[in-house]
């Protein structure tokens, strides 16, 4: 069974009371009954084994038997700016970037981008977005839940992130360092953003941008890949190097 998230105002040592959405789903869908065990986490690297002495219409509540810390972190976490992508495309790639524990995701308004969201549709996108990493996590056992943050402009997200993120952007063919020997940052401090372009490419102009930004342009090698598969291979080697799919 997997880690199921609770907000904090949840969570009231020694005991967890469950509501809305995720009481429908355990209570109706699960059928948890009374004295069952269930590990619930904060999505902020804390989680409590809960064993369950209550269920009703109105909430569920577990008693706190044990609670544990995420195992101390010694490198980098891993962060992937995805040109927005058309149809369910951006949906995948939020969903298995989640399972493979990037701790965020940062939405981009490229120049080759098919779409383009309106602004009166941007929050309820976002909520989507965000429910789908949030059962994503869940569904792998996550310690966090990614954060997925506004779409920006490539300008824009290199004025967010300073010098303690290395980032790196996705090229095709030879125009870059291959993504299994660029040099990686080491520590908890430090950061790797690796950004991945739509489904037409990086447009000559966002190329300067990033390279005068100092943004390292990385490959995969000769083949061309869709925008959705270089996304998902490359966090797969990045988060290999990184220690964190041992």
């Amino acid at each position: 069974m997997p880690v199921f998230f609770v907000p904090d105002q949840c969570v009231t040592p020694p005991a967890i009371s469950i509501t809305g959405e995720l009481l429908i789903h355990l209570r109706d869908s699960l059928r948890l009954t009374i004295d069952e065990t269930v590990w619930f986490g904060n999505g902020k690297g804390t989680r409590y084994r809960g064993k369950i002495t209550a269920v009703s219409k109105q909430a569920i509540t577990a008693h706190i038997v044990e609670t544990i810390q995420e195992p101390p972190r010694c490198t980098p976490r891993l962060i992937l700016g995805q040109s927005l992508l058309k149809g369910e495309k951006m949906d995948w790639v939020i969903q298995k970037a989640s399972e493979l524990g990037v701790r965020k995701i940062l939405p981009i308004e490229s120049c080759h981008s098919v779409v383009q969201l309106k602004a009166d549709r941007v929050n309820h996108q976002l909520g989507r977005w965000q429910r789908i990493a949030l059962e994503a996590a869940q569904q792998s056992e996550q310690w966090h839940v990614p954060k997925i943050a506004m779409p920006r402009s490539l300008s824009e997200l290199f004025a967010t992130y300073g010098a303690s993120t290395t980032i790196l952007m996705l090229t095709e063919r030879d125009e870059g360092k291959s993504l299994q020997t660029v040099r990686l940052p080491q520590g908890t401090d430090a950061s790797v953003l690796v950004l991945v372009g739509p489904e037409g490419g990086w447009s000559k102009e966002e190329k300067e941008v990033a390279n005068r930004s100092g943004v390292v342009s990385s490959t995969m090698g000769q083949h061309i890949l869709r925008a959705e598969t270089a996304a998902i291979a490359a966090i797969s080697i990045l988060q290999s190097r990184l220690g964190h799919l041992e």
